[in-house]
């Protein structure tokens, strides 16, 4: 049974600094908590969002049906990661179209929407983002930070660059940095938005239009990677939308697969923003800890003093397990402490969000002894 989650906003109006150089003022955050801060403020899980994710991470909104969290499966009271004894935070990522201050908002020195103006932002930058909330919240030292994929990164991060207000850190189906092929993969989404007509170079606001077919086939794209082959087939295999016979159309819908991807395509185009797409899948490009000591994971990774979970899925290849194993092994070699859980599940990279048994009792066990070390 869910609980009924109550969005909330921090406004921020002091200067953010950007990676990039340039910076943010005037920004809002939308987040939401989920159980009670202990008296010591010690018992704080931060949960980071991976790309087309939010601040809503469990409990339902009062009044509105299939409003579930994106992880309400893994997060609530007795659930792996439980409420009752936890205090769980869930922050909208900067440049994100689900609260928190991104394309769509105002720039407050020209009264004008961002569009194409809002300033490239990386995962350092979130990172950065969440722990002034955090700060504001009264959160001094996070008893974990905990993130799938893109989320993994941020957690992965929290513990570079705040290594002091990290105690664990849970990083499930994520990865050090992006191989060539997955960059290949978001640089063909966003092509397929950028060239859309209806872009008009990032202010198709103006134009009060929305370049719905590049985010449709970006988001087709990004689906099949999410989904192992052995899923697609056991899914949906062969078989054809209408009968037994082909249509013998080249543009015509004639498999089940095709009638799916295009389902999942016109949903993700009535809610998501364009702009935001193409800022969080370079956020994704841009995030390697190694660049700066020469391509060596295992220097960068010598600030973390955190605990570590990592988590992988066998039939992942978005996000494979060998790249967790690079994690693991540069933590190793800085002799931190590090559980590994490889977990042989069919569904791909979306296997973090589902409900396999081994995973949840991986997830249990471990926020389990978080919350014993509280006591």
């Amino acid at each position: 049974m869910s609980f009924i989650a109550t969005p909330q906003t921090m406004h921020f109006p002091e200067v953010l600094p950007l990676q990039s150089g340039a910076s943010l003022r005037d920004y809002h955050l939308a987040y939401e908590t989920y159980g009670t801060l202990n008296a010591d403020a010690s018992n704080a899980v931060l949960v980071c969002h991976a790309l087309n994710a939010s601040h809503h991470v469990a409990g339902v909104y009062e009044g509105q049906d299939k409003s579930e969290g994106w992880w309400d499966n893994m997060i609530g009271p007795g659930k792996p990661v439980d409420t009752n004894r936890l205090f769980v935070i869930g922050v909208n990522n900067l440049g994100s179209c689900f609260g928190s201050t991104g394309p769509m908002h105002l720039h407050p020195d020209t009264g004008e929407v961002y569009g194409a103006d809002f300033p490239v932002v990386t995962v350092e930058d979130w990172v950065n983002a969440q722990a002034r909330l955090l700060e504001r919240l009264g959160i001094t030292q996070l008893a974990a930070v905990l993130g799938g994929s893109l989320g993994g990164m941020q957690a992965l991060s929290w513990t570079l660059q705040y290594p002091e207000r990290v105690r664990h850190a849970v990083v499930v189906a994520s990865a050090p940095n992006l191989t060539a092929e997955n960059i290949a993969f978001n640089e063909v989404a966003r092509r397929a938005i950028v060239t859309d007509p209806d872009f008009h170079g990032g202010h198709f606001y103006r134009h009060g239009v929305v370049p719905k077919r590049g985010l449709r086939i970006a988001r087709m794209i990004g689906h099949i990677t999410y989904l192992s082959d052995d899923v697609m087939n056991e899914k949906f295999g062969r078989q054809l939308r209408e009968g037994l016979d082909l249509k013998y159309s080249t543009q015509d819908i004639e498999f089940q697969i095709e009638s799916y991807l295009r389902y999942q395509g016109d949903k993700f185009s009535e809610y998501f923003d364009a702009n935001t797409y193409l800022l969080i899948t370079r956020a994704l490009d841009y995030f390697d800890p190694a660049r700066g000591h020469g391509g060596d994971l295992t220097q960068a990774l010598a600030r973390a003093t955190a605990k570590f979970l990592l988590i992988s899925f066998t039939t992942d290849w978005r996000f494979s397990p060998r790249r967790s194993r690079e994690i693991v092994k540069a933590l190793l070699d800085n002799r931190r402490s590090v559980s590994y859980a490889e977990i042989d599940a069919p569904h791909g990279h979306d296997a973090f969000l589902l409900d396999d048994a081994r995973y949840m009792n991986v997830m249990r066990s471990y926020f389990d002894s978080i919350a014993k070390e509280l006591a």
